[in-house]
């Protein structure tokens, strides 16, 4: 990707700032079921901050906490202090969420997936939204998808579309739901460069759920490793790998035990 096209930006992008998280004591309970348990962890504003964990620990339930889309049991999250939940948030500061699977509409091409939020809610001109569209295509290397359908893409292609659905936002917080599942390691190469590169080009704050070891650990300022609901270790890739903690050290670097298997133990988990 080359940076002399990732720095075509509108003014109004340059002129966002990165924003800041903070999370403290935040719970989430379904039902009799405690996902999230006393969470507290600060992120700064344009850092790349990865939330890890194994599945079912409430990294994705986290998140949706962050970007203002489920209620807190208690506790509070705030961005630049004010509550994600609140539609005056969302009005002052710019979020975008790239989901998991991509969330694209198969009935409308690329382009149209691209305009269609700025067009429904009549965020800019049409003129601009076009500007936005084509601008969000080339920096991603999407300009011959325009007119494709999301049926006629491969899976990496998939996921870089959704990032550049979420960049015609000009996000100053920016948010991936694990953005290299389902990839090869090439394209979850591929994509681990872009969310970096975005990063420093367009300085945005980056929260990325993730399993992915090598995007974390390469990329992050910060990782947060979340293991039952509860907080287990907030620190750089290099102290997280130098982290003493079993349940971390089996997180990082599992072993295979064919005599001992573990998934007979998962019901107890």
């Amino acid at each position: 990707m080359k940076k002399d096209i990732i720095k075509e930006r509108s003014s109004v992008t340059g002129a966002r700032t990165p924003v800041g998280v903070e999370v403290v004591n935040l719970c989430k309970t379904f039902g009799t079921q405690s996902v999230l348990k006393d969470i507290s962890l600060t992120i700064k504003p344009g850092e790349i901050f990865t939330i890890m964990g194994p599945s079912g620990s409430g990294k994705s339930v986290l998140l949706r906490q962050i970007a203002g889309l489920d209620l807190p049991t208690s506790g509070t999250v705030r961005i630049n202090g004010l509550d994600p939940i609140d539609p005056d948030t969302r009005d002052r500061f710019a979020l975008a969420l790239v989901f998991q699977a991509g969330a694209l509409f198969n009935s409308i091409s690329v382009y149209e997936n691209l305009a269609l939020y700025l067009l429904e809610h009549r965020l800019c001109p049409k003129n601009e939204i076009r500007d936005r569209v084509m601008r969000g295509l080339k920096i991603l290397s999407l300009e011959n998808a325009a007119k494709k359908f999301p049926s006629e893409l491969s899976g990496g292609m998939k996921k870089r579309v959704a990032i550049a659905r979420a960049l015609v936002m000009e996000p100053q917080l920016l948010l991936y739901d694990e953005p290299t599942s389902e990839l090869d390691p090439i394209m979850s190469a591929t994509i681990t460069e872009i969310i970096a590169t975005l990063k420093h080009e367009f300085q945005v704050t980056t929260i990325v759920v993730s399993h992915d070891r090598d995007l974390a650990l390469t990329i992050s300022d910060r990782v947060a490793l979340l293991m039952k609901g509860k907080l287990r270790a907030l620190s750089t890739p290099d102290e997280l790998r130098k982290n003493e903690d079993p349940g971390v050290k089996d997180f990082l670097n599992p072993t295979i035990d064919l005599k001992h298997p573990r998934y007979l133990e998962l019901e107890a988990l």
